[in-house]
């Protein structure tokens, strides 16, 4: 079975970009980092940050961090994507989740060694439990802030989808290949693309693993 085709010297490198990338955004956008947090506390109550248990690399959990978007506790069901009419989702969370700053906090995260700046998206432990075979090569990194997945639409695809192409980018990963996404998660971020699943695009079927790759050599 394939696994990350990423040398030792190539993580190490990448680590490294993590750690400065993540000091520079945390000193660069702290602004718009306590701008949230009070627009956050000022319109909704509850905390600022919400925690959840997510899987890490080799299976391991850890904590991550995003800022609330909801007043009511979330859900996740496979198939059954956040809406953007659910009620649930304050003024606030609705513009962080458009533009993806609700997951600024995770740069704390990247920090610490639980994340990369790119990477699978975390996944819950009984999510992770749903991957099988060649797509529980997701947990041989670490997960990221962004991800092949999310500049390939996003929310706009099926889960299952998106699955396929987190073992895409673990069995393609390389340096450039981590630049390029972070290029295209810039305008989607900017623009709010592909936040929310629709009924339509829910609907859109999942490829094989085989199909997306033949894609993903040209993403």
């Amino acid at each position: 079975m394939a696994c990350s085709s990423r040398s030792p010297l190539s993580r190490s490198v990448k680590r490294v970009i993590d750690i400065v990338g993540a000091v520079i955004a945390l000193a660069l956008l702290t602004p718009l980092l306590l701008a949230i947090a009070a627009a956050i506390r000022s319109t909704s109550r509850g905390p600022v940050l919400f925690a959840q248990e997510r899987t890490g690399k080799n299976g391991k959990p850890f904590r991550l961090y995003k800022f609330r978007t909801m007043t009511g506790p979330p859900a996740f069901v496979v198939g059954k994507e956040t809406q953007t009419d659910d009620p649930r989702i304050t003024a606030v969370g609705r513009w962080l989740r458009r533009t993806g700053c609700d997951e600024l906090p995770q740069l704390a995260n990247v920090l610490r060694g639980e994340m990369s700046l790119v990477g699978p998206r975390p996944l819950l432990a009984w999510e992770n439990a749903l991957c099988e075979g060649r797509e529980a090569q997701r947990l041989h990194v670490r997960p990221g802030l962004t991800g092949l997945a999310q500049v390939n639409g996003r929310n706009a695809i099926p889960w299952s989808e998106r699955i396929a192409w987190d073992v895409v980018y673990v069995e393609q990963e390389s340096l450039w290949l981590d630049l390029s996404i972070l290029l295209r998660t810039i305008p989607i971020a900017l623009f709010g693309r592909h936040a929310y699943a629709t009924g339509a695009e829910k609907a859109r079927p999942a490829p094989r693993i085989g199909i997306i790759e033949a894609a993903g050599e040209c993403a």
